[in-house]
């Protein structure tokens, strides 16, 4: 009779582990770690069957941080646009331009507007200036001769749709809606409509032929892998930018788009379906496509610099879908995908162009949930059946041989390019298996799981160990405390990640991240995040520290020593050496799980964190690899410290004493301390105005140790001898940038 019962809890136990399932599947619940599992599994199958190989259809024109410095920031002036777009077509004969930028604001560069000023007041009777202005303001009007270059030629410009949500602001001028409200009758795609939008000046968008939006979509983890090809809005539908510049390369065609019917077992499906240049792309009901990403670089990326020179060979550009968008860090169009976490978004418009050509697109086809949820319920059944009568040994074998059934599954749907997730009937099979035969174990151990479940990934094992013994007294909830938080960031990482092939750089960054992170883990400091070569970490949480600063700013100096060593092992495999700067703070943050229902994580906020990201920024202003504000300097009785500025940082309007840490007050060399005290006497000098002794102090340090931040403050007081500062100077330096 106990052996009944026994039987009847684990039957149902395992039947209410299928029906939960079972719900996610059918969009009753939402379990979290069963969309990981479906996006691990298609990343994983993604990475293993992506195409090698370079393709020569398509081309990005890259704003890099080459061009910037060459032309200047952006955004350039129409002319410098009008002049790339004439070098395109003209010298290089591209076959279609999109851009995945927007133009949304007036160019008054040229002084036009300035000049029809004085045409209508000072000069109002000067002939001869109305005469030469009437001849020059064609010349000078840039916007009117951008759009003329726009004019007539097989481009797509690039607009953005606000989401609902987040506002319904309303700017430039979309272009007509490609499709009607119609076009997916009787079916109607899941596809939730934006509020507003942002789009181009009117005459740029009514010289070009066609215009395509390009915001990403993003899955829960914030990985790009799906992107809508179509969006309603007001009465219709409008084309992504991908689909849009594929439009007019292949001649300016209307798109069309309908829906297929189709059945299987008794039931009806339909698909929507898109059709651009007489492709027909599958699209899944929602109206996206899976991105057909390549492995590799498959990609020609030209210089927008070297194309406006005319410096780039024309085999690189001719007949070539063109797609001019960019990858410097600073323009902030880097996105996560399965190949990497810092890709560029310009490309991923590539990768849709190229898999419409080659018709790889990938949807999900309309009957892939009814599917997996019938195979979670078969499965179910059949396993638990499997397990209750012949136990763990019979339940592994068939247990393996259903997995494998699953994968031919999920291989066959690949082929014929559908997506049909298949994690949550793999996870049926697997945790129908594992809650049958190890129930006890987990049961058993389940406080310590908590505890290392929760705060495992931001600490190092000691601490979670440590915080296993009293699991009651650590809480995710958010608080506030006083802590300290460091940011790092390797300089120059654009120039220095174009060093190296993806492969290597990837290398680099485990070699590096790694190494620091120990560094961080063995002052007992908290890993909040990585932001792709930066790290970000705090102390005081979730274990009390009450030497916070002093851990961190050790770790900081602890950082930099480590450089060294890893620079040595970077250059005996020539790789680029590594330099990285260090901002750290203390003060009151919030302190918590921080985020949505989709995304959570174990996080610090406040104006005290934005800071020390500022001071980050900075160091390389100053030549220093460490910078420190007055506050940690206080909280920290174990180091030296030299005062190096008074600063006003973006977003704050008190000044902030920053600080180089020196090193500890034990054994520091006493030529060191001479040093930071000279340098601190001349300081003073410099914030009193005192120009001429202030100089010479610095002059006599440079000339015992040459140093940027000398040459710094020397540049300063030559300029403030050219033009004094006003009466009301504090000697306090503001930085306008972040």
């Amino acid at each position: 009779m106990k052996r009944v019962s026994s039987r009847l809890a684990q039957a149902g136990l395992s039947a209410l582990f299928v029906l939960l399932i079972a719900a996610h599947v059918a969009g009753l619940i939402h379990i979290t770690p069963m969309q990981r599992a479906e996006a691990w599994l298609y990343d994983v199958w993604l990475k293993r069957t992506a195409p090698l190989g370079q393709d020569d259809r398509v081309a990005i024109l890259d704003i890099d941080e080459a061009s910037l410095k060459s032309v200047g920031r952006w955004p350039w002036s129409r002319d410098t646009m009008t002049r790339l777009v004439a070098q395109l077509f003209d010298r290089y004969g591209v076959a279609a331009v999109g851009f995945d930028v927007v133009f949304a604001e007036p160019d008054h560069s040229s002084g036009l507007d300035t000049l029809k000023q004085l045409a209508q007041h000072d000069l109002a009777g000067s002939r001869d200036f109305q005469n030469a202005l009437e001849h020059l303001a064609p010349r000078l009007d840039y916007d009117a001769r951008f759009a003329q270059a726009l004019a007539e030629r097989p481009v797509s410009l690039g607009y953005y749709f606000i989401p609902a949500g987040y506002g319904d602001a309303r700017t430039g001028t979309l272009p007509s809606s490609s499709l009607p409200g119609t076009a997916f009758d009787p079916l109607h795609p899941g596809m939730p409509s934006p509020t507003g939008y942002g789009a181009n000046l009117a005459a740029f968008q009514q010289a070009a032929p066609a215009a395509g939006f390009f915001n990403m979509r993003a899955d829960t983890d914030g990985t790009a892998r799906q992107m809508n090809l179509v969006t309603p809005f007001d009465a219709g539908y409008y084309l992504a930018l991908s689909a849009s510049t594929l439009r007019v390369a292949f001649g300016g065609d209307p798109v069309t788009a309908g829906v297929e019917q189709s059945s299987l077992l008794g039931r009806s499906y339909r698909t929507p379906w898109l059709e651009v240049g007489g492709i027909r792309i599958p699209l899944s009901a929602d109206g996206t496509v899976y991105v057909p990403y390549r492995a590799g670089s498959p990609f020609s990326y030209i210089s927008a610099a070297q194309v406006l020179a005319g410096k780039v060979v024309p085999a690189q550009l001719e007949n070539r879908i063109v797609l001019v968008g960019s990858t410097a860090p600073g323009l902030t169009d880097l996105r996560v995908t399965p190949f990497s976490n810092t890709f560029p978004g310009v490309e991923i418009h590539a990768h849709l162009i190229a898999g419409m050509l080659d018709g790889t697109t990938r949807s999900m086809p309309a009957w892939a949930d009814d599917a997996r949820l019938l195979a979670v319920l078969l499965l179910g059944a059949l396993l638990t059946g499997v397990l209750l009568r012949f136990g763990p040994v019979v339940g592994l074998m068939a247990s393996l041989a259903l997995l494998g059934l699953l994968l031919a599954a999920y291989a066959a749907a690949w082929s014929r390019f559908w997506v049909v997730p298949m994690a949550a009937p793999m996870l049926t099979v697997l945790g129908l298996y594992a809650l049958n035969t190890a129930y006890g174990f987990f049961a058993a151990t389940r406080s310590k799981r908590q505890i290392t479940k929760l705060f495992g990934q931001y600490v190092p094992p000691e601490l979670a160990d440590e915080m296993s013994q009293d699991p009651a007294h650590y809480t995710m909830e958010g608080q506030s405390r006083e802590m300290t938080v460091l940011f790092s960031d390797i300089r120059g990482f654009t120039n220095f990640s174009e060093k190296l092939p993806p492969v290597e750089l990837a290398e680099v960054l485990n070699a590096y991240l790694s190494t620091m992170t120990r560094i961080v883990q063995q002052h007992r400091g908290t890993i909040d995040k990585y932001i792709g070569d930066a790290i970000m970490a705090f102390w005081n949480a979730p274990v009390d520290l009450g030497d916070h600063a002093s851990r961190a700013v050790q770790t900081a100096l602890d950082m930099q020593a480590a450089l060294s060593q890893l620079n040595q092992e970077f250059a005996a495999r020539g790789w680029p050496e590594v330099k990285i700067g260090v901002g750290v703070n203390t003060g009151r943050m919030s302190v918590g799980n921080m985020g949505s229902e989709f995304r959570m994580s174990y996080t610090v906020m406040g104006d005290a964190v934005n800071l020390g990201s500022r001071l980050e920024g900075i160091t390389k202003q100053y030549g220093v690899g460490i910078l420190v504000t007055q506050t940690t300097v206080e909280a920290d009785p174990e180091h030296v410290f030299m005062k190096v500025d008074d600063v006003r940082v973006k977003g704050k309007e008190t000044p902030v004493a920053i600080y180089e840490p020196l090193g500890g007050k034990a054994g520091l060399d006493e030529s060191v301390r001479q040093g930071a005290a000279d340098f601190e006497l001349a300081f003073a000098r410099y914030q009193s105005q005192d120009w001429e002794a202030a100089e010479s102090a610095l002059r006599a340090l440079n000339a015992r140790t040459p140093r940027t931040l000398y040459d710094i403050y020397l540049e300063r007081i030559a300029h403030f001898r050219e033009t004094p500062p006003p009466a009301d100077w504090d000697g306090v330096f503001v930085y306008t940038t972040k």
